[in-house]
């Protein structure tokens, strides 16, 4: 299956092209990473290249503004490199946040489990910090039907 994506991919009607291209914005995109400053690398990064103009995308306003003061200095560094680029355009395009982790998963505990912490608070002196933890554990977590 592998050998037959490759051979389409590197095949002469225009998927060698779309290939070639992907190579040539991640290559871009390495080396963006390498000169831009590290502050502004991490908000924005390049999408694509139209007839030499490199196409970067930064996550906001402010960001794409400070890029725009530098386009000529980033399409030299990208000249210095050895791409053809004869200008840089930058566009506001924000990234998806990733989304959020998942909260804790509240797992029902044993009945024995649950018998054995209750025996375990009752046994602990009536001022003990752990005690007043247990019995607050105890309140709150699930009890699991056997």
């Amino acid at each position: 299956m592998h050998d037959s994506v490759e051979k389409y991919l590197n095949a002469a009607d225009g998927a060698a092209k779309v290939l070639a291209h992907a190579r040539l914005i991640m290559r871009l995109r390495g080396a963006y990473e390498a000169f831009a400053p590290t502050y502004l690398g991490q908000a924005s990064s390049v999408a694509n290249i139209k007839q030499g103009i490199v196409v970067i995308h930064a996550d906001n306003g402010a960001v794409a503004a400070k890029l725009r003061q530098m386009a000529q200095s980033l399409a030299r560094e990208f000249l210095k490199l050895g791409f053809e680029c004869s200008g840089v355009e930058i566009k506001v395009q924000g990234r998806p946040r990733p989304a959020a982790p998942p909260g804790p998963v509240s797992r029902p505990l044993s009945r024995r489990s649950s018998a054995e912490l209750s025996e375990l608070a009752a046994s602990l002196p009536a001022n003990s910090p752990l005690k007043a933890g247990l019995e607050h554990f105890l309140r709150r977590i699930a009890i699991k039907e056997e």
